[in-house]
């Protein structure tokens, strides 16, 4: 990791509060934020773990000028725009440009199956239309598409283009990636499977984005302070730990069931209230009761600092 680069360490894709009614909760995007930046962890807003996919364009706008209330200075601030529409995507982009926000992330458009010199072309387009830096976003378990390695490392000399987080859980392309941009100073690797964290930071990833962040930033806070001197021993225990924790809420569950799983354990922490946006939907009062037995008996086992 670069440390003189502006796009590094821990990024945390936040979830999206919401109220009974739908409409985003303001009172939770303060508290979540405080808790990110309680351990110096930076905000990702309307990325898969946000539903962002799910929200109507006015929950998105909303969330974007709550998170820049909630900003706190010297601190980045990254929002997904990816949308099947080239032109919305442009113009969100344009609408965090004028809240705040420090880069923005898209994915592949995810209804056509793309070739790769039209993948290139989308995110050239892309970059060329809006006001901020651009993050891809690789995740082919939502996209159903995977960017190729050569694509992606063409694209990293576009001037808009600053980063790629990637989510395909892959150990030979994690390797690969480390190799072609673990010493590029113009362009960042975050990666986006946090069963690798420990591996990928020490060696040379430039940052993390884990979801599990939202419930217990705390861990990768410390993960980082741990590769960035060398503590190998002590990164791996944090593996476990961030293993543990993330199994809790997404072990036998689909993405969607793992994300109202999240909702309630921070509503156990007093983050946020249980909510998914249609089509996502609660489990039964069984589940959540289980799953919070569960987290109670976890931080009394590993003594989490709540």
């Amino acid at each position: 990791m670069h440390t003189e680069k502006k796009y590094k360490g821990i990024i945390v894709p936040a979830v999206t509060p919401l109220t009974a009614t739908y409409q985003l909760d303001e009172t939770a995007v303060e508290k979540i934020f405080g808790h990110f930046y309680r351990y110096g962890v930076a905000p990702f807003i309307l990325g898969t773990t946000g539903e962002s996919a799910s929200l109507p364009a006015e929950v998105k706008t909303a969330y974007v000028k709550a998170a820049a209330k909630n900003k706190q200075a010297g601190t980045v601030l990254y929002a997904g725009i990816s949308s099947n529409v080239l032109h919305e995507s442009i113009t969100f982009a344009k609408v965090c440009a004028d809240n705040a926000v420090d880069a923005v992330a898209a994915t592949l458009p995810s209804y056509y199956a793309l070739n790769e010199s039209q993948m290139k072309t989308y995110f050239e387009q892309l970059a060329n239309a809006i006001p901020l830096p651009l993050v891809i976003y690789n995740i082919p378990a939502t996209t159903h598409m995977s960017i190729p390695l050569h694509v992606i490392d063409e694209l990293s000399h576009h001037e808009n283009i600053v980063a790629i987080k990637d989510s395909e859980r892959s150990g030979e392309r994690l390797q690969q990636s480390l190799q072609l941009w673990k010493d590029r100073k113009d362009f960042g690797y975050f990666l986006g499977w946090a069963a690798k964290s420990a591996e990928a930071m020490l060696h040379g990833a430039d940052g993390l984005i884990p979801s599990t962040g939202n419930l217990y930033a705390k861990v990768y806070h410390d993960l980082l302070q741990a590769t960035t001197t060398g503590n190998a021993a002590k990164a791996y225990e944090l593996q476990r730990l961030s293993d543990v924790l993330g199994n809790l809420y997404q072990g036998g569950r689909t993405l969607g069931e793992s994300l109202w799983a999240l909702k309630v354990l921070m509503q156990e922490t007093g983050l946020c209230q249980p909510i998914v946006m249609p089509p996502l939907q609660a489990l039964n009062v069984e589940a959540a009761t289980q799953l919070i037995h569960e987290w109670k008996q976890l931080v009394d086992k590993e003594q989490l600092e709540l």
